[in-house]
């Protein structure tokens, strides 16, 4: 019997092949010391997957799991303005697991990490009838540049940082392969992609700092945002509820992926864009003029999709009146339970 499952090394021999994921110099105590630059806040923020519900050998690899699990921490640090220090990983397994199916889950999470120079400090192993995956991500900020959901103001646009529907997309074709029949090979791919190897937006931060340093006003003005992981809809319904404001977003000015010019009826396009989730852009309120400037420096995939107004409500305009006004609410989206 070749040593090839979980049960079969224990505890201790997993997590001597995991540890070589992690810095030596952090690791191998109680807990995991992390730096803070002077003047700066902490930022924690925890995600738990599990299988069959996060993912699944259908449509995602172990490498794609970690990197998913990866990229959503990160996307949740960015949506606070937060830098990444580093991450836990705490994993519930199965005794009759591979170890290779462990060994690739961390490789895909480093792939993503290293891209943002953040290490994995420490985590823990249980044994679970089904896996579970939990990160808990260490980022830092100063106070001046924490974004939160609270702080949208009347008259502020709406900024998304990129293109919406394109992970939900992707999940469709790979569970249904024969609806992307009609489609190119490199827009399946593109749209496949962006479901498996989603990206963080942490390179708008800096862009975003810069512009606002600029702005002679207030070079502290507070920024009001979060990711869209859970969905376009539900981003801007989160800020709004939190701010006590409302919005008006214009349907046409939604970006899309390309593929979806070729592929989808413009109703279900917008239902993916809405609701599909898991695109883990920054929705962010900002002065027309720094959202413009920020949309401009960003790239066509960035637009202004709308406006905050005082109004309760958060209303979908088609200014060509080919869709009907819509009054978006949280039950239209995905909810766990």
């Amino acid at each position: 019997m070749t040593n090839d499952q979980v049960k079969h090394i224990g505890e201790q021999g997993l997590l001597a092949k995991l540890q070589r994921f992690c810095p030596a110099e952090i690791i191998g105590d109680d807990a995991a010391v992390l730096v803070t630059a002077p003047e700066k806040s902490l930022v924690v923020t925890t995600d738990v997957l599990v299988d069959g519900v996060h993912f699944s050998n259908v449509t995602t690899s172990p490498e794609d799991a970690g990197w998913r699990a990866a990229a959503a921490n990160l996307s949740d640090l960015a949506a606070m303005g937060a830098s990444p220090l580093g991450i836990t990983v705490g994993l519930g397994l199965p005794g009759d697991l591979s170890i290779s199916w462990v060994e690739r889950l961390y490789q895909g999470m480093t792939e993503c990490l290293q891209n943002y120079n953040t290490p994995i400090v420490g985590g823990d192993i249980v044994r679970s009838p089904v896996i579970t995956l939990s990160i808990t991500a260490f980022g830092q900020v100063h106070p001046s540049q924490i974004i939160r959901r609270s702080s949208a103001q009347v008259g502020e646009a709406i900024v998304v940082t990129g293109v919406h529907g394109a992970s939900h997309a992707g999940l469709e074709l790979l569970l249904h392969p024969e609806l992307g029949q009609s489609l190119k090979d490199e827009l399946k791919a593109a749209l496949i992609k962006a479901h498996q190897r989603p990206q963080p937006r942490l390179d708008v931060l800096p862009i975003l700092w810069e512009i606002l340093d600029s702005y002679s006003q207030s070079p502290h003005l507070p920024v009001a945002g979060m990711d869209s992981s859970d969905g376009l809809a539900d981003a801007i319904l989160q800020i709004c509820r939190t701010s006590n404001v409302g919005a008006i977003l214009e349907v046409r000015q939604i970006p899309l992926p390309a593929a979806f010019n070729h592929w989808l009826a413009k109703e279900q396009a917008l239902e993916y864009a809405l609701y599909g989730g898991e695109d883990f852009e920054l929705v962010l309120c900002l002065p027309q003029d720094v959202a413009s400037t920020l949309v401009q420096q960003l790239g066509q995939d960035a637009a202004i999709i709308g406006t905050i107004t005082s109004q309760a409500t958060v209303i979908l305009q088609d200014a060509n009146k080919e869709i009907p006004d819509q009054v978006l609410s949280f039950s239209q989206g995905f909810q766990h339970f």
